[in-house]
């Protein structure tokens, strides 16, 4: 095995500016976001108006949030917000009929429980 050396000289091409111009890694969404919050505040006030069970008060906040938190991932989160939120509500109010069908189902068994013991 010969090794040979062989001295390389380095030469460099004359310096090249480039005009970098940065772009943001996402699109500037804060008016978006404030309009998305007023939206989300408005549909929850006209939901609530009309509720008269106090138990479906806490659903129908959480389903604006997470109606808004789905919203928000797509690119068009004021347009998708009212939809998203008529659903997830409907489905909040679903599980709270169910959630008072079952108690009152199961309060009859035990009032004849304790009128036994």
């Amino acid at each position: 095995m010969k090794r040979k050396e062989k001295k390389l000289t380095a030469e460099f091409a004359p310096e090249t500016r480039f005009a970098v111009v940065i772009a943001p890694p996402a699109p500037f969404r804060a008016v978006v976001e404030t309009e998305l919050e007023r939206l989300k505040d408005r549909l929850l006030r006209e939901s609530l108006a009309t509720v008269t069970v106090p138990e479906l008060y806490s659903a129908l906040r959480r389903a604006s949030n997470e109606a808004a938190a789905l919203a928000w991932t797509t690119p068009v989160p004021l347009l998708l917000l009212p939809e998203l939120f008529r659903e997830k509500a409907e489905s909040a109010r679903t599980y709270i009929a169910r959630q008072a069908a079952l108690l009152q189902r199961g309060r009859p068994a035990r009032s004849r429980l304790t009128q036994a013991a």
